[in-house]
């Protein structure tokens, strides 16, 4: 069995509920942010998770360098901050430089590591001497046992237990497969294992100057993951994909949200009577 993490007033891992890590790819303004997070608060389906918002205050991995960045730091952890007073929700963001790690680490509950800079060793010590909870993405270049360098550093570095995502593989050009073999060697390391369901049927640049998606397939996805053992899912959601301000094509509409986590729910209720593969 894995470590528990402490988020907050939860305990997450070690058999808990599962964790369900939801919202926008990025912070588009602070109303659509408190308009999300209170839709994801109030769902009855969520009530199966622990839940955390996630919404990203800066998105240096853009296909084309005219796309929407966010807000940035100082503005984002203000409205990510208000996000957590209005909706009691835990929230999540990345860092992307060793020099955002502290600022971010005193608002945000979670601290996440993008998934190409999960080997930045740099940015990994800054985050783990600073931050109360990390999240790591695996890189879509990265065998999924290779990870457990990853938690080495962070363990070394005295950032205790992190949780570990699985988001796909680079497959050729414009798309990702997942292995979901993968998420049973990540909890090998100790660490809680999260699917991101959106990102993994992602289709990076595969619009050219913005990435594609396949969000139809993301209730398989998540029934896969929660069937395969792993500790939540990751979902990003959005009320109208289609005039989103970045990742539109792989998001999840807000209004068929509710079913994709209320089947997974389903799915983990099982495969934990079952026992982890």
């Amino acid at each position: 069995m894995n470590e528990p993490i402490s988020i907050g007033p939860f305990s997450f891992g070690g058999g808990s509920k599962p964790l369900l890590v939801a919202g926008p790819c990025v912070i588009e303004s602070e109303d659509s942010a408190l308009a999300i997070a209170a839709e994801i608060a109030n769902l009855r389906a969520a009530e199966s998770y622990q839940v955390l918002f996630k919404a990203s205050y800066l998105k240096d991995n853009r296909s084309s360098g005219e796309s929407y960045r966010g807000p940035g730091l100082h503005e984002g952890l203000r409205i990510l901050e208000k996000v957590r007073e209005a909706t009691g929700l835990r929230v999540l963001s990345d860092v992307h430089s060793a020099r955002e790690a502290s600022e971010a680490a005193g608002v945000l509950d979670v601290v996440q590591i993008p998934a190409f800079l999960c080997r930045q060793t740099s940015l990994i010590e800054a985050v783990a001497a600073t931050a109360r909870a990390i999240n790591v993405k695996k890189g879509q270049f990265m065998a999924p046992e290779d990870m457990s360098n990853v938690v080495g550093k962070i363990r070394r570095a005295g950032g205790g237990t992190p949780m570990l995502t699985e988001r796909g593989t680079a497959f050729g050009y414009h798309d990702l497969v997942v292995d979901f073999r993968g998420i049973a060697k990540m909890r090998a390391t100790g660490c809680p294992v999260i699917f991101d369901v959106t990102h993994s049927l992602q289709k990076p640049a595969g619009l050219g100057t913005a990435s594609g998606g396949e969000p139809e397939l993301a209730v398989m996805m998540a029934r896969a993951a929660a069937a395969a053992g792993c500790d939540g899912i990751f979902v990003e959601t959005h009320p109208d994909p289609s005039s989103a301000l970045s990742d539109g094509a792989s998001m999840v509409p807000l209004e068929r949200f509710p079913e994709l986590i209320a089947q997974a729910a389903r799915v983990f209720e099982v495969a934990r009577e079952l026992g982890t593969p």
